[in-house]
């Protein structure tokens, strides 16, 4: 009997410690995973130049479509950082759809983009004027219209829809855009979607802010749409 009591009592303790060499691992893995977002080093725009910023910007995109994100700057040794100042190292003015969140699309964290989202991506005076803030006065160096396929504001304007309250006024200042390649052939929409982006950032080249930023080298404007299928962002302007 008592050599039974002491098999069970080891075979007790068998279990209970592989339990605890579970939770262990498992333990150990998110401190890995938490160590890694910790480790990757973020960087101040000051030391990116427009071209590394964009570049940056789409190996993250990269990283997205892959299903390999990295999970840059979201560590609590981040939040701490950029608690007191932010220092984005580009600036998105994009669509407030849903499905494009530029973040996590680009593969990004706290402080590293400077988001302006609105629907149509258009360039309001508001817009505007918060990119000028981004850029003039945070050193953000890379601004990117980003634009993406089967966007309804888009759609709204190509269709030229009669809309309800506000929502008309996204179809207006878009309606220029669709202009320009309504006698192009192929889809529509795709056309305009494109047409948009590039429409967009000769409005945003009206800004004496920016113009000037851009001549002295200080800034890069790219257009870019996004891929509702695949998660691709690909330069198109």
């Amino acid at each position: 009997m008592k050599h039974f009591m002491e098999r069970r009592d080891f075979l007790k303790l068998g279990i209970t410690g592989a339990f605890g060499m579970m939770l262990s691992a498992s333990d150990l893995l998110w401190r890995v995973e938490q160590a890694k977002a910790t480790e990757i080093p973020s960087t101040s725009p000051e030391s990116l130049s427009p071209d590394a910023a964009l570049q940056k910007l789409m190996e993250g995109n990269q990283r997205f479509i892959a299903h390999q994100p990295q999970y840059p700057d979201q560590s609590a040794l981040r939040l701490q950082e950029v608690a007191q100042a932010q220092h984005p190292f580009a600036t998105i003015l994009s669509c407030a759809d849903s499905r494009v969140p530029a973040e996590i699309v680009f593969d990004q964290g706290i402080g590293d983009i400077f988001d302006v989202r609105i629907a149509g991506n258009i360039a309001t005076h508001e817009a505007i004027g918060s990119i000028e803030y981004a850029v003039v006065l945070l050193g953000s160096p890379l601004l990117m219209v980003m634009g993406h396929e089967r966007c309804g504001a888009v759609t709204a304007a190509v269709q030229n829809e009669s809309l309800l309250g506000d929502i008309s006024t996204f179809v207006k200042a878009i309606k220029p855009a669709v202009e320009k390649v309504k006698s192009q052939p192929g889809d529509a929409v795709e056309n305009a979607v494109v047409a948009n982006v590039q429409y967009q950032i000769e409005q945003l080249k009206r800004s004496q802010l920016l113009t000037e930023q851009v001549r002295s080298g200080k800034l890069k404007i790219v257009g870019g749409r996004y891929d509702l299928d695949t998660g691709k962002v690909t330069i198109i302007a």
